[in-house]
Parts: C-alpha cells; sequence; structure tokens
C-alpha cells in the first residue's frame, strides 16, 4: 500500500497530517470492499488543472480534482490531482472551511476509484452520502 502526496508548480504542500489521510483513505476503501494500492495525490493549481482537463479529458473548464483510474480489481490506484485554488474557491461558494473542503475533495477521489460516480442522474446525491460518511468517519477517528 502506498499513498503518496505531491506538489507542482507554485503551490504550497496542504497543511494536513498525511500519515491519518493514508489510514483514512484505507479505512473507506475497506468501507467498500477494497484495499489500497499506489494513491498518488498531486496538488496543482487552476492553470494545471485546465491543462490537464484540456489534454486528457477535452473539457474546457477549471475543476476541483481530476482522477485517473488505474485500479484493479479490488486494488484501488490512481493518481489524483487536485486543484487547490479551486478547492478554496468552492469552499466560500458552499460556505465550508477550506481544511473540510480539502477533505471532501481527497475522498472524492477514493469514492471515484470505489467506482462511484456523479454524473449521471441522481448520482451526485449517492456521492454525497458517501462524502458525507467519509467525513463522519475521519472525524470519528479524530475523537
Amino acid at each position: 500500500m502506498s499513498v503518496t502526496f505531491h506538489v507542482e508548480g507554485t503551490v504550497q504542500m496542504p497543511d494536513f497530517d498525511q500519515q491519518r489521510i493514508t489510514q483514512w483513505v484505507a479505512a473507506v476503501a475497506k468501507v467498500h470492499d477494497r484495499k489500497v494500492g499506489d494513491i498518488n495525490y498531486i496538488f496543482v493549481d487552476d492553470e494545471r488543472i485546465l491543462d490537464i482537463n484540456r489534454q486528457f479529458l477535452g473539457h474546457d473548464y477549471y475543476t476541483d480534482i481530476i482522477t485517473f483510474d488505474y485500479t484493479q480489481g479490488s486494488t484501488l490506484s490512481g493518481d489524483l490531482f487536485i486543484s487547490l485554488d479551486t478547492v478554496a474557491s468552492n469552499a466560500q461558494l458552499v460556505g465550508s472551511s477550506y481544511d473540510e473542503e480539502l477533505l471532501r475533495v481527497v475522498i472524492h477521489g477514493v469514492l471515484h476509484l470505489c467506482g462511484i460516480n456523479d454524473k449521471g442522474p441522481g448520482e451526485r446525491e449517492i456521492m454525497e452520502q458517501h462524502e458525507n460518511e467519509a467525513l463522519a468517519l475521519y472525524r470519528k477517528a479524530l475523537a
């Protein structure tokens, strides 16, 4: 199992406990009957996420996360690019703290690796439910 954290460009590494995040990711995977293989978090700025979105997905807009899924069977693997700029602007939009929004996006990518989608009818609500359950698991571990 390997969960790694990287930065590209001008962004700073988020100030969170990487070991706790790694344990949380493994716990959420287990809830979904999965195990963690190699998951790489790459934190970037808006311009980099836009470049990735254009180059690999043909989309011309900013987003908070792009997940490249390399999962095989029940072993989760992937590269998760997270725009810290968009995380910050989304936190303001939804009235959440930056830290809470960052945790939500971090686990959102893992949930995608577990096969949960958010683009089709009703899927966004299902994703939000899983995000909320995962965030509750994180908070419980802190108690």
